[in-house]
């Protein structure tokens, strides 16, 4: 069992404001993997596999380059591309795990502290089901109430039914007892989606991932099917939609300069 690292569950809810009112909310779970633990994890426990098959199981090839125990040194070089040069990081990962052997994240974060607990950083990795990820670094700020608000501009297309001239709001409850990671869309017109996911921590075991796969199975291809149907929704209700235009590089990145949502420099 670890302190830090540990499993979430909790709700993902979309609400959508125009052209077509739309919304969703589905029960889900997340893992929180602190990357220096991955393999005594792996090791020390029968329900989880750290780059091997098992019930659940977390890859490295299914995030940062796609290649196998390079993840920290991934998201290190990040940090160092956004000026965070510290020698003693502690980087935690937030995401679906593999289930049976299937995942997929549409968003996967990473949150980059010092051994202290402060929050230096933010990776948003996000993909999309053009096997396209982009990852956005963002050097964070903590508010007094403990929660990161920063911006960014859309860079990677996601969704049909959204353009890709948008703005990321992010409002971050950093993990702890609970976790929160919301995320408002907005565009010229004003705010167009609002996605969130919050859940509340219980510790990290073979007993709990066994309660998981019961209360939640096959989460992992639900989360797939769910994206199409709601599509199907979307596209039902009439929501125009905008053409996918392949991205540059299949793997991708970018350093955001830190900016509180409503436009104010950090």
């Amino acid at each position: 069992m670890s302190a830090a690292s540990g499993i979430y569950f909790g709700t993902v809810v979309h609400s959508r404001h125009r052209p077509k009112k739309h919304s969703m909310r589905y029960r889900v779970f997340s893992l929180l993997l602190d990357l220096d633990e991955l393999p005594s994890l792996g090791a020390g426990m029968r329900l989880f596999g750290y780059n091997r098959t098992s019930v659940f199981s977390f890859f490295d090839k299914d995030h940062g380059l796609g290649d196998s125990g390079g993840l920290r040194a991934w998201a290190e070089a990040h940090l160092r591309d956004a000026g965070i040069a510290h020698q003693d990081v502690r980087i935690r990962v937030l995401c679906y795990p593999r289930i049976f052997g299937y995942v997929f994240n549409p968003l996967t974060v990473y949150f980059c502290e010092d051994r202290e607990g402060n929050l230096l950083a933010l990776l948003y990795e996000v993909c999309n089901t053009f096997q396209e990820r982009h990852t956005y670094i963002i050097p964070a700020q903590t508010l007094q109430d403990g929660r990161v608000r920063h911006s960014c501009s859309k860079a990677m297309y996601v969704s049909p039914f959204v353009p890709m001239d948008c703005t990321y709001d992010f409002d971050i409850t950093p993990p702890g007892e609970r976790v929160k990671v919301a995320i408002n869309e907005r565009d010229s017109e004003g705010d167009l989606l609002f996605a969130s996911f919050a859940g509340k921590k219980s510790p990290l075991s073979d007993r709990i991932l066994l309660r998981a796969l019961f209360t939640y199975p096959l989460m992992t291809m639900k989360v797939m099917a769910g994206i199409h149907w709601e599509a199907l929704r979307l596209w039902l209700k009439g929501v125009p939609l905008h053409r996918h235009r392949p991205a540059a590089s299949r793997v991708a990145s970018s350093v955001e300069h830190p900016v509180l949502s409503g436009g104010q420099e950090t």
